[in-house]
């Protein structure tokens, strides 16, 4: 069955552009990694790279949330899609010519996740002005699948280009990837969106706090969205053990470049499977339960992985940690989305940026940290532990989310095609 989403011509140029520029992105992310351990072998310098990404998220997210529902969201993409290429090509300049450092290094992260911040909010906000409401789940899935496809593609051909070329050509070939979203951005013309209301769009620190405390006030106020928000922040913060990989592959499994961008890449092949089941599937009934269950199976997931000695149990494990994320994330984006009025979109898509980018990127210093005092096994081992205990506290804290079925009514409807 052809995926109704992708008879929307203007989302399926976007969900084009993205299987391309996600695979660089992903590419890039497992070179940085890769990069940061050849300059120092201790664990906490690969935990750094995540603390260079959470700040600016902390400090931009809310500011790029009312920029998402204030102005063009299309036009906002042009300007982060090109900062990112721009900034990726700078880091492939400075690492061919050898002025490469790890404070180099940290500081084009930290200017890339400032700019990626912007572009978040911009971008989920602009899904539902793409399909119908009843569209949603499934463009939400195949958004899913273009990013796991990407996150598969990426690492797999980047562990070839790192052992074959090295790591600049990593950096230049996601900076020419983020051109197939530039073209698919032109190409599809001018978005409707529901503007903010005039009375909000007021300059001046007084009118942007009020708009920022308004996306705030909401989040705290739906139930459902702020359950899910915590929920993937702490599962995400316990039990981001992938800045680790250089040091499994390396020292546990003992396998090279290729074999680590395999490692890289099987949490997205898991994700992109359990995707195109979704997709292609019916609505998924018990959702509240279903995200419940998918979490805890993160969390076991990460548990396997940190005990396993051997390649393949190590990759079946991270598969696996894919899937039960993949499902969880469909099902978190799709209450969030369905449940916000397309005024507000873009605030609480920056809200949850910080717990869904903060999360991972703290956890990637925790386990950093951890590692660094106790070893790597104990961190990924102790950080499952931790994800196992987070569910439990979300599931007694917010008994509705374990009631909520999928098919109740939207709080809101989407904006139009």
């Amino acid at each position: 069955m052809f995926p109704p989403a992708l008879r929307h011509r203007r989302f399926r140029l976007l969900w084009s552009g993205l299987l391309i520029s996600v695979a660089g992105t992903q590419m890039q992310n497992a070179a940085i990694l890769w990069h940061v351990n050849q300059l120092s072998p201790q664990p906490i310098a690969l935990g750094a790279v995540g603390l260079a990404r959470v700040f600016p998220v902390l400090i931009f997210s809310l500011v790029a949330g009312v920029a998402a529902d204030t102005y063009n969201r299309r036009r906002l993409m042009f300007v982060t899609q090109a900062g990112l290429a721009l900034l990726s090509a700078l880091l492939a300049v400075l690492t061919w010519m050898r002025l490469d450092s790890l404070g180099v290094v940290y500081v084009i992260v930290a200017l890339l996740a400032a700019t990626a911040t912007f572009d978040l909010p911009a971008r989920q906000s602009l899904v539902p002005n793409l399909v119908g409401r009843e569209d949603l789940t499934n463009a939400f899935s195949l958004t899913s699948i273009a990013f796991q496809v990407g996150s598969i593609a990426g690492p797999a051909l980047g562990g070839i280009v790192l052992a074959r070329l090295g790591i600049a050509f990593a950096y230049a070939i996601n900076a020419l990837t983020y051109l197939a979203v530039i073209v698919a951005l032109i190409r599809m013309g001018d978005i409707p969106q529901q503007p903010m209301r005039a009375e909000k769009r007021e300059t001046g620190p007084g009118a942007f706090l009020r708009n920022v405390v308004e996306g705030l006030r909401y989040v705290r106020a739906e139930p459902l969205i702020l359950s899910t928000m915590l929920l993937d922040f702490f599962a995400t913060f316990f039990s981001s053990a992938t800045a680790l990989l250089p040091i499994f592959a390396r020292q546990i499994l003992g396998v090279d470049a290729i074999g680590y961008g395999w490692l890289v890449a099987a949490p997205a092949v898991g994700a992109a499977a359990a995707a195109l089941v979704v997709a292609l599937g019916r609505q998924i009934p018990s959702q509240g339960r279903v995200l419940l269950v998918s979490v805890t199976g993160f969390g076991v997931a990460t548990v396997i992985f940190g005990l396993s000695r051997a390649f393949w149990l190590t990759f079946a494990a991270l598969a696996l940690t894919g899937v039960t994320d993949g499902i969880s994330m469909i099902i978190r984006n799709t209450i969030r989305q369905l449940r916000t009025p397309d005024e507000l979109r873009g605030r609480m898509t920056s809200v949850n940026q910080i717990f869904f980018m903060g999360g991972p990127q703290l956890g990637e210093l925790e386990a950093g940290v951890v590692a660094q005092l106790w070893g790597a096994p104990l961190s990924v081992v102790s950080g499952g532990i931790g994800c196992l205990i987070a569910v439990l506290w979300v599931r007694l804290r917010f008994p509705q989310l374990l009631d909520y079925h999928g098919a109740e009514p939207a709080a809101v409807l989407a904006a139009g095609k």
